[in-house]
């Protein structure tokens, strides 16, 4: 039988029709064409998340189950609270003035000896860059490695915001698929290389997807990058962004990038695993093999300071120093993720079992996405649409929420699922 056609929320619409007519009327304001045209293709995840706000407020937050956006729930760890307690209450001489742009030293000295011990990797403290976030730290890669038109591989689903990173210092996106479970589509990745490419750049432990790239897999996209650096005449760089890499399950480990390819450069954030998204802390690790390494490393120093951000919030970066194995307890993401998993394939949703981050991305029972998570907003669910994330016939649902939203949520998406069906 052919799938219900299932219309938005008016409410919902009115909202979403107030952006673009908000963004038309922009053009006739102090705001760039570029800009207003961006606000129109912004975020489904804040959307949503918008929405939910809406939705609180007139059904009561008990009752509206919030899916729609990866803010981790679970508070830092009380050494960690402990750790910015210490650092505010220093009052060493100097010690809010300015720093060196890459970072405090000793903080680097710290991250690049967890990164040796995690990793294998020969780094040295001149080889990190501390960042405002992992976002930052991208801004920074790529605003060091592009040059206008240069484009930059993103397997997709993907992190919204890679597309206006990119453009943000002239390159373009260019999205290629992955396979049925997500894992890199090396064919694909190899046809998309043109003589403009600059870099690849993937997310793994990945958002939306939860997928981690195998070793297999990212020596495979080595041997492509080396022959494709060799072709077009220039380093292809290697970008991983690795804000989840301390959250994966069952044994699986992240491969290091650092250690397989020699062009490479690492970005995280201590958003998740720390729990502290809110104060902007991140770092940007370069291989000590890539070419150029001083270029390089000058290059991602100065547009630390010429893109605005100068240098990474210091109180945190001094909490951080010695609380960078204080990770929050892993196990209760893995067992929200086993709960929620296990209930949306009883119900009978197609979803590959995710291995890291917070997130499902279970296949839409009816092929239009954004259709379907409105049926779920009727049952008071707030998920994202796939395509939101390049993965349009999906959407994601963010379980790093409280066990009883979970449980809530149980019946609508099981109700869902049969009418979407019907």
């Amino acid at each position: 039988m052919e799938s219900p056609a299932i219309n938005l929320d008016s409410d919902l619409i009115a909202g979403l029709s107030f952006v673009h007519f908000s963004a038309g009327r922009m053009m006739n304001m102090p705001t760039s064409a570029k800009i207003a045209e961006s606000i129109q293709r912004s975020s489904w995840i804040r959307k949503m998340f918008e929405e939910g706000a809406r939705l609180k407020k007139e059904h009561g937050a008990q009752n509206v189950f919030d899916f729609s956006l990866g803010n981790p729930n679970l508070d830092p760890r009380e050494d960690f609270r402990n750790a910015i307690v210490r650092a505010a209450s220093d009052h060493t001489p100097g010690i809010h003035g300015y720093m060196p742009n890459a970072g405090l030293p000793e903080v680097r000295v710290a991250v690049a000896k967890k990164i040796r011990e995690d990793e294998g990797v020969d780094i040295a403290e001149n080889m990190i860059v501390m960042t405002c976030g992992a976002g930052g730290a991208l801004n920074v890669v790529l605003k060091t490695i592009l040059n206008p038109g240069d484009e930059v591989i993103v397997p997709k689903p993907f992190f919204v915001e890679y597309v206006f990173y990119v453009d943000n210092h002239g390159g373009k996106a260019v999205m290629v698929p992955t396979c049925d479970d997500f894992s890199l589509d090396i064919n694909a990745i190899e046809a998309a290389f043109t003589p403009k490419t600059a870099a690849v750049l993937i997310n793994s432990p990945n958002n939306p997807t939860g997928k981690v790239y195998s070793g297999v897999e990212i020596a495979e996209l080595t041997k492509v990058l080396e022959r494709k650096s060799t072709e077009i005449g220039r380093p292809v760089v290697l970008i991983s962004d690795e804000p989840y890499r301390g959250i994966t399950y069952d044994g699986v480990v992240v491969p290091s990038i650092l250690k397989a390819y020699s062009n490479s450069i690492s970005v995280t954030s201590f958003s998740k695993d720390l729990s502290i998204p809110g104060e902007r802390l991140g770092y940007i690790a370069m291989s000590p093999r890539m070419e150029n390494p001083t270029l390089t490393m000058d290059g991602l120093v100065l547009a630390n300071r010429i893109l605005g951000f100068v240098n990474a919030p210091a109180l945190m970066q001094r909490a951080v120093k010695d609380s960078l194995r204080n990770l929050v307890d892993v196990s209760v993401y893995k067992r929200r993720r086993d709960r929620l998993y296990g209930a949306i394939k009883d119900f009978g949703y197609d979803c590959v079992k995710p291995q890291g981050a917070f997130y499902l991305f279970p296949k839409s029972p009816i092929q239009d996405d954004v259709g379907f998570t409105a049926l779920l907003q009727k049952k008071l669910i707030l998920t994202v649409p796939g395509t939101g994330f390049g993965g349009p016939g999906y959407f994601r649902i963010a379980y790093c929420v409280s066990d009883e939203t979970i449980e809530g949520s149980l019946k609508g998406f099981q109700e869902a699922f049969v009418e979407a069906r019907a």
